[in-house]
């Protein structure tokens, strides 16, 4: 079983703490951690702790403006939801259980219409696992200036 934990100090920090692996070292914290502490710990932005069983940190999820990438096409009407993995998990089928977790746990929370993810256009395992298997109807590409690409999703609530 998946839960979701409002998000506190300790986790936040945990999180900021983790480290992945190229090419996924795109999604390591920045060396501003006081201000990206503030950020998953600002109530506004929507941030929750993804615990197993055991109240083990497994991921985190976002929902709103914080999930949405700069450069991205948002005028649609949709809920943006954000996802990690704790580093030493991805690749291991957990994926969409926390992708299910989070869209039912907004679904109630939120009552969207929508809901829309934007991914690194390289990061495959997330875009199989927020995208086919969750029935997306779009999908949008762009380039972050100066950066990656991405890609956005959308699909009915």
């Amino acid at each position: 079983m998946i839960l979701h934990r409002s998000m506190d100090e300790a986790n936040a920090r945990a999180i900021l703490a983790w480290q992945y692996e190229p090419p996924y070292d795109f999604y390591n914290a920045s060396s501003a951690t006081e201000i990206a502490l503030q950020t998953l710990l600002a109530p506004d932005n929507a941030y929750y702790a993804i615990v197993n069983e055991q109240n083990d940190l497994i991921g985190f999820c976002c929902y709103g403006q914080d999930a949405q990438v700069p450069g991205g096409d948002y005028r649609a009407e949709a809920l943006d939801v954000g996802f990690g993995i704790r580093p030493d998990l991805t690749g291991k089928g957990l994926g969409l259980s926390i992708v299910h977790a989070c869209l039912t746990f907004a679904r109630a929370q939120f009552v969207p219409s929508a809901f829309r993810v934007t991914v690194a256009a390289f990061n495959l395992r997330a875009l199989s696992g927020c995208g086919e298997r969750q029935a997306s109807r779009t999908f949008k590409s762009f380039h972050r200036t100066g950066s990656r690409e991405f890609t956005i999703l959308t699909c009915a609530a």
